[in-house]
């Protein structure tokens, strides 16, 4: 009599102990995994999105008995792979959107406060009284220098004086202007 060796028959539960073996040891070894994705993507927040679509596709996994024979390392490897997916996918996506401080600036109101308005324009009120108190020759040099921007030589020949006279005219000028602005505080 012969006798007839059949091919092992895989049964639903054994493919179904096989894939609870895969859940269990991610269950057990979660903890470490998410504490490796964490310093490899350097995001608690890509780390957890790793970990869930490990989670999702190694649910979704079909596996056959005995083609995986390590399972943590298999694991380990597939969520490395997605965290590196993950990683280059957010890289690509934060380099063609607006960062969020970007955009802040830009709608952020350049117009100065009150209290800055206020400050700056007694500050002007106050320089215009300083300049007030100045005889006229050296108030014109100070306003033709630092407002119009002209040189010496060309305040000299609107005065009528000599360029070194300019010179004075404004180191007398912002003397004053110092002077009255401590006198201030």
């Amino acid at each position: 009599m012969r006798t007839r060796i059949l091919p092992p028959v895989m049964t639903t539960t054994t493919k179904l102990d096989d894939e609870n073996e895969l859940m269990s040891v991610y269950l057990r070894q979660w903890k470490v995994l998410r504490g490796l994705l964490r310093r490899h993507t350097g995001s608690l927040e890509l780390a957890e999105d790793a970990l869930q679509e490990t989670w999702l596709r190694l649910a979704g996994l079909k596996t056959q008995s005995g083609v995986i024979h390590d399972r943590q390392a298999f694991i380990l490897r597939m969520a490395g792979n997605i965290a590196i997916d993950l990683a280059r996918r957010e890289k690509r996506h934060s380099s063609r959107c607006i960062n969020d401080d970007v955009l802040l600036e830009a709608l952020a109101d350049s117009y100065p406060s009150p209290e800055t308005f206020a400050i700056d324009r007694d500050q002007l009120r106050q320089l215009t009284r300083a300049l007030m108190q100045l005889p006229a020759k050296p108030r014109a040099a100070l306003l033709m220098n630092r407002c119009d921007g002209m040189s010496h030589r060309d305040i000299a020949g609107r005065l009528g004086v000599s360029e070194s006279m300019v010179a004075r005219y404004l180191a007398q000028a912002l003397r004053h202007c110092r002077d009255h602005f401590r006198g201030l505080l």
